[in-house]
């Protein structure tokens, strides 16, 4: 009795394949009614929707051709959200039992433990202030990072609360480099590599790299405004990315009380 329960609930669990088709299934019909918003009005009891006229059947078939090679480059990136996703719902999971002081208590600890074991490391004072500079920045960018994902709502958690996580991660390295040559000595130059190849090729469309070039200068606190871009940028995208796995594979609600 036991194995044949346990062999209905193998057969009950979609396969990696079936998921993956569900999933482009969901993100097709996406784009079908992106360009027909007509199907969403439609009852499913009438059967698949279509257009009432030769010209429109035309113009829905060619769509939906289009649609194939639009869905198969969007897919990776909703692979990517579904692991996004996955980690910062346990990390939020975690902030949330704890609250926004008990995430200040804790990243302080932490980053006070990590002073502490530098400073018994014989680092040089300067080093045990770059890195109490670098926690500082970390602890205040993660409590305002849990504070907005918990009260906000999905666009201010897009717009907010991701770039603050990633600046918690990218910052303090940065902040720390001013207090310590030692590290300063790696940060900057490879800030400033960075920084070419950025212009250089992602940035260079539509007079972007020549406006940055033109108006800002990469020293000092440049490398403090250089990081906390990179961070908005790709906590932004992060959050794009777990929007789109949201919509084609819905997570339930993380309770936040």
């Amino acid at each position: 009795m036991t194995r044949a329960r346990g062999q209905g609930r193998r057969q009950r669990t979609p396969s990696l394949r079936s998921r993956v088709r569900t999933d482009l299934s969901v993100l097709h019909d996406g784009w079908l009614t992106l360009g027909f918003p007509g199907r969403r009005d439609h009852h499913p009891a009438l059967g698949e929707w279509s257009p009432s006229t030769t010209v429109g059947q035309a113009a829905f078939w060619l769509w939906a051709a289009l649609g194939v090679p639009v869905v198969a480059a969007v897919y990776p990136l909703a692979l990517v959200g579904f692991a996004v996703r996955f980690y910062t719902r346990r990390l939020f999971r975690t902030a949330v039992s704890l609250g926004w002081l008990g995430v200040a208590v804790g990243t302080t600890v932490a980053w006070s433990v990590f002073t502490a074991g530098v400073w018994l490391l014989d680092v040089p004072s300067e080093g045990v202030r770059a890195v109490a500079a670098g926690g500082g920045v970390a602890v205040a960018s993660a409590v305002l990072s849990t504070t907005i994902a918990r009260r906000g709502g999905r666009l201010s958690t897009v717009v907010f609360a991701y770039p603050l996580g990633v600046t918690a991660l990218l910052l303090p390295p940065v902040v720390a480099a001013f207090y310590w040559p030692p590290l300063a000595d790696s940060v900057f130059p490879n800030s400033y590599a960075l920084a070419i190849w950025l212009l250089d090729n992602p940035l260079s469309v539509a007079g972007v790299a020549s406006f940055l070039r033109e108006n800002f200068r990469l020293a000092g606190l440049g490398y403090v405004g250089m990081w906390t871009g990179l961070a908005t940028v790709v906590g932004w995208l992060l959050g794009l990315f777990v929007t789109l796995a949201d919509l084609v594979r819905p997570a339930e609600p993380v309770d936040d009380e």
